[in-house]
């Protein structure tokens, strides 16, 4: 147990200490109790990098989902177009995404959901209204962190 913690490999630690205490797992041949440490070693890892990306994104509203997104025909979104935005391929494409609809219909919900989206893919995000964003980058620009700004945003940004 020490040896896992000095590798860090915590949750490796705590997999293996639920196992001892089952009976049904301690049966189990040593390839399988195995599998499953490394799998419950990858499963807390992938957690810890969603989680602080859902953080790092700053997002407004944090619970909003793909999933979430009200497609009544009153609203008029284009479910191919959705699903496309979905696999996050404009991401490795390096294209934006510029969201429009009258007031009070989602967007910001919508942009919450697409940056979501991006970060269950593995990808940073980073939810900024466009005043804030200038507002930042004059700020930053008044106290002479600006080249220490354009470092934090993605590269496609200027």
């Amino acid at each position: 147990m020490d040896k896992l913690k000095k590798l860090n490999l915590f949750a490796m630690a705590d997999a293996w200490r639920s196992q001892q205490q089952d009976a049904q797992i301690v049966a189990c041949d040593f390839d399988t109790r195995l599998g499953m440490l490394v799998d419950a070693e990858q499963l807390c890892r992938d957690n810890k990098r969603l989680t602080r990306l859902i953080r790092e994104a700053k997002l407004r509203l944090s619970a909003a989902c793909i999933e979430g997104i009200d497609l009544s025909p009153k609203r008029e979104i284009d479910r191919a177009l959705l699903r496309e935005l979905t696999s996050c391929r404009w991401v490795a494409e390096h294209q934006n995404v510029v969201i429009t609809f009258a007031t009070g219909t989602g967007k910001t919900y919508f942009a919450c959901a697409l940056a979501m989206q991006a970060c269950r893919n593995g990808k940073r995000a980073l939810y900024r209204r466009v005043p804030r964003l200038l507002e930042e980058m004059t700020i930053a620009h008044a106290d002479g962190s600006f080249a220490r700004l354009l470092l934090k945003l993605p590269k496609w940004m200027y």
